[in-house]
């Protein structure tokens, strides 16, 4: 038995892991590199395994650095199952389509480029033929139902307190002789105690550990809550005049960031009277995926007697002409809007319009990748070039880290020391480099063995 990190090993995006046993070999995850030029590169080197051999991919979330490339491996031979929660298998659908139209209109754009200098046009990625191929092979699995998957394999899904959906998968494998070794991917950890979603699900006992390190080498450390830090920034912002502008990725921090607002209005007598604009399309769909799951909301958000997601003052702005409108505006607002690194989306003209005006705050509630246009904000560029044009940033430039949707280093190691027995080896997986070799390093002051798993070679699981 052996697993092959093809992605997401010493960096943070592209989680693709090939597992193969005697006679069967399938993916956790087929997700898409995101982040600088380099990285995004790498989706467009052929797959480094015959997509038709290929039997089934289980999906831990719907984060697109985790099944971004499933239409990629289905345009190229794929035509086994997808199996995933069924939050994940509602989601799936909605993020592979605004993937697929992403790669439709950049080929398109970057093609135009290619025919002024004379140069060969190329192929999307994939287009909305593969996405939508994709969904007739999506088959969910509620939490805590084992699977037999094959004859020598059964899977369970955990919730891994991430997103809505996402799951911790516990593989349990049969060698030659019958005999059974446990696997665990821990997918992408959520932090404890965050609102909609339950805590991770502790794990009591497995031979091998693939676990995540986004923040594996630092804490979330806030002297004060998310919410107190948001109602600040918003109190802030309203006294300048300005607008809050919060890149948001569409899935999980959008909602997240929804429900919060919705409570400070509700606690709040002084909440200042601005508008709260979601200008996101994508997210607006996936807010509706939200709503239709609330048995995997946790015990309070169960408990909310209002709308968390729907509530006066907010404005959902689908449509192009919308969202300009909400560009024109000149009194205070606060606009929510991906992507959430800046690299894409409606963002873009938020920021075309106003990162150059001091009264304007742009608060970042999330990670942002290096060589991003919100990593160069967040590092504190003073000048910066988009959509053609060179931009001065005078806006108020924040973050707030408890809106982090990924455990931090006493999250993670928590997490692996409720384990009964300390696994037979831990691989640190789904973290720069430096992240991973710090945290391997402090794992193994905690007794445990440790693997920094390099992309693209086999490792041995046969203890």
């Amino acid at each position: 038995m052996q697993v092959t990190c093809h992605g997401a090993a010493g960096c943070v995006t592209g989680s693709c892991h090939l597992v193969e046993t005697a006679s069967t070999r399938f993916l956790i995850d087929c997700g898409m590199f995101q982040g600088n030029k380099s990285l995004n590169r790498l989706n467009y080197e052929p797959l480094p395994f015959d997509p038709q051999s290929i039997d089934f991919v289980i999906v831990t979330h719907a984060h697109i650095d985790h099944c971004g490339l499933l239409p990629k491996l289905v345009k190229h031979g794929f035509h086994g199952i997808i199996y995933a929660s069924p939050p994940t298998a509602d989601l799936l659908p909605i993020m592979l389509a605004d993937s697929a139209s992403i790669q439709e209109k950049d080929t398109e754009h970057e093609n135009k480029r290619r025919v002024r200098r004379g140069e060969t046009a190329r192929e999307p990625l994939y287009t909305m033929e593969h996405a939508e191929a994709v969904n007739t092979l999506i088959h969910p699995i509620r939490y805590g139902t084992a699977f037999q998957v094959a004859d020598d394999v059964t899977f369970r899904l955990r919730d891994a307190g991430h997103i809505i959906g996402s799951a911790i998968i516990e593989l349990f494998i049969k060698n030659s002789d019958n005999q059974e070794k446990k696997i665990v991917f821990s997918g992408d950890l959520g932090q404890t105690g965050v609102p909609i979603v339950e805590d991770p699900t502790n794990i009591w006992n497995a031979d091998h550990v693939f676990i995540e390190s986004t923040y594996g080498d630092r804490v979330h450390i806030s002297s004060r809550s998310r919410k107190e830090e948001l109602y600040d920034h918003i109190q802030a912002t309203y006294r300048q005049g300005g607008k809050l502008m919060i890149p948001a990725f569409a899935l999980e921090r959008t909602q997240e960031l929804l429900y919060t607002l919705s409570a400070l209005k509700n606690e709040r007598a002084d909440f200042p009277p601005m508008n709260i604009y979601l200008d996101s399309p994508l997210a607006i769909k996936i807010t509706e995926v939200f709503e239709k799951h609330p048995d995997h909301y946790d015990e309070e958000a169960r408990a909310r007697t209002d709308e968390p997601f729907s509530f006066p003052g907010l404005i959902c702005t689908p449509s192009v002409e919308e969202s300009r409108k909400v560009n024109a505006m000149q009194e205070p607002a606060i606009i929510i809007a991906g992507s959430g690194m800046c690299t894409a989306g409606r963002i873009r003209h938020h920021l075309k319009h106003g990162v150059w005006d001091p009264k304007n705050t742009v608060l970042f509630v999330g990670y942002q990748a290096p060589g991003t246009l919100g990593r160069f904000l967040l590092d504190g560029a003073e000048e910066i070039r988009m959509m053609g044009l060179s931009l001065v940033v005078k806006a108020n430039i924040a973050k707030i880290d408890g809106f982090s949707a990924h455990a931090d280093r006493h999250g993670l190691t928590d997490w692996l020391t409720a384990f009964r027995e300390k696994p037979k080896k831990v691989y640190i997986i789904h973290g720069e480099d430096d992240t991973r070799h710090t945290f391997s390093a402090h794992l193994q002051k905690k007794g445990f063995s440790t693997v920094v798993p390099a992309k693209g070679i086999p490792l041995q699981l046969d203890e």
